[in-house]
């Protein structure tokens, strides 16, 4: 593993590029960054609906909210995430002793993951838990099982709670997201330093099909796929830990997309911490 990882600067693909001059696709290699990667996907789609003011905002944050609920009720997130955390105080404690390292960013990020740690161990309970059960959250999960389930006639608690002012929903939709910050700030610094823990190197797929078997006893975690948007094609990866497999697909109208003929050049990170 790179010593000089944590001091890659943010917003920039592993060789340097400008993000908004590729298109990342990403891999999880295991469950867990799989199941945090999509925790992540949902934090950002309840920020994002979080900035607008209209009804279908709120409701687009507490539909949002249920998804996160749902992984929360299938996963012990909070274990996993200590484990997590545990895992890369571990790693970065042992760099500390290396040569070439930068020592301050070293010491911040160490200090990161105990403070999360300390804050994760600290808290009582279940994650979410109050919020599951709340009762108008579990009215409105049971009737979003049904297609259209929550118009007013159907969910009349929700329509009244809808009809309140902005400032109100706001208040109520920021304290039912606030008992989720300290683990998606724990998934956060995970995910951003396993990103940050690879080198890109320029591949080649010819035919548009790329295949590497990996070290089986090195951690890998997370493959990221670089493609300029000029190319007209996505990145399918499926495999594992040990073995993973790129097909560089062209998307047709009405039709599944079929693997391109042409030879890709792309920018691949094997991510381990």
């Amino acid at each position: 593993m790179p010593t000089h990882s944590a001091a890659r600067p943010p917003h920039t693909t592993p060789a340097g590029s400008p993000l908004n001059d590729l298109v990342l696709y990403e891999f999880p290699l295991n469950e867990r960054i799989r199941v945090f990667m999509r925790l992540e996907q949902l934090f950002l789609q309840a920020d994002h609906f979080m900035q607008g003011n209209s009804v279908w905002d709120s409701r687009a944050v507490i539909a949002t909210l249920l998804e996160i609920l749902a992984l929360f009720s299938r996963n012990d997130l909070k274990s996993e995430s200590l484990k997590e955390l545990d895992r890369h105080a571990g790693v970065f404690g042992k760099l500390a002793r290396s040569q070439g390292i930068d020592a301050a960013k070293l010491s911040t990020l160490l200090s990161q993951l105990e403070s999360l740690s300390g804050r994760l161990y600290a808290s009582a309970g279940k994650i979410g838990q109050p919020l599951a059960e709340n009762e108008l959250f579990k009215a409105i999960a049971q009737r979003s099982a049904i297609p259209g389930g929550t118009c007013p006639f159907d969910l009349p608690a929700y329509h009244y709670w809808l009809q309140q002012g902005d400032a109100l929903r706001k208040r109520d939709l920021e304290d039912w997201l606030a008992p989720f910050a300290t683990i998606r700030a724990a998934i956060d610094l995970v995910l951003n330093t396993i990103r940050q823990s690879g080198e890109a190197s320029e591949e080649v797929a010819p035919g548009g099909f790329f295949q590497k078997t990996l070290d089986h006893a090195l951690p890998f975690q997370l493959l990221r796929v670089a493609l300029s948007k000029d190319q007209a094609c996505f990145a399918e990866i499926s495999g594992g830990k040990h073995r993973f497999t790129i097909r560089f697909m062209t998307s047709h109208t009405n039709e599944r997309p079929t693997q391109t003929n042409d030879k890709i050049d792309f920018q691949l990170t094997c991510c381990m911490v």
